[in-house]
């Protein structure tokens, strides 16, 4: 049986900007295994968001082929997407992404909250979550009154709660000073050593550093794929 997360094939992204036809992807098969640590790097304009937005199943592909663990996207309809990346996927996003006026176990809670998980439920894993990336003493602070790294916290903790396959952060150091952004990275590596599937998009050799394996984009295409020693 296979383990792979993420199978590509072909994969071909084409913007229409006016008159002009943009190719952000040109041909990408790719292949991802449960339990990897993936960077994928290139310069702004490469294609790696727009490779993200394809795998986290946020757009389609233009041409091309794609299974998230067995299933074909294309033969998923929209509510199935949405259901996917509710239970599958686990997205962390360089600008933290969370409602300002909600505590940091209430923006963990979310997920749980459109999956109609009762109360009590969904309040005990957001406390889980919360204190396994170091932030039990936090939990009911606003995201205001917490530093940049504590936000990035709360967003792999709400990245986790429904026990994603897959988690895929974008930049995610990008608003963070480098000492909180070693931190944020260690984290990841430890959620990686416990089994989960991370997949971080990046510019920034030194977040490249950490993962196991290194996709490297421009214009399109993957140019290298590199496995670290």
């Amino acid at each position: 049986m296979s383990t792979a997360v993420i199978v590509t094939h072909d994969l071909t992204r084409v913007y229409q900007a006016g008159d002009v036809a943009v190719h952000a992807l040109r041909g990408i098969d790719l292949r991802i295994e449960a339990g990897e640590f993936v960077a994928v790097m290139g310069p702004s304009g490469s294609g790696k968001t727009t490779l993200m937005e394809i795998v986290g199943c946020l757009s389609r592909p233009s041409a091309g082929r794609y299974r998230f663990r067995g299933r074909d996207v294309a033969e998923i309809d929209p509510d199935g997407l949405s259901r996917l990346r509710g239970e599958e996927i686990g997205f962390v996003f360089q600008s933290f992404n969370l409602l300002p006026r909600l505590t940091a176990v209430e923006n963990v809670e979310l997920p749980l909250v459109y999956r109609r998980t009762s109360r009590r439920a969904r309040r005990e894993r957001a406390l889980a979550v919360l204190a396994r990336v170091g932030l039990a003493d936090r939990t009911r602070h606003l995201p205001a009154e917490m530093s940049g790294g504590e936000r990035q916290r709360v967003a792999i903790a709400r990245a986790l709660i429904n026990r994603p396959s897959l988690v895929l952060a974008d930049e995610p150091t990008g608003n963070l000073d480098s000492a909180t952004g070693a931190e944020i990275l260690e984290l990841l590596r430890g959620l990686n050593a416990e089994g989960n599937t991370v997949v971080v998009v990046t510019h920034d050799p030194a977040v490249g550093e950490q993962a196991g394996r290194h996709l490297r984009i421009r214009d399109g295409r993957i140019r290298s794929d590199e496995r670290q020693p």
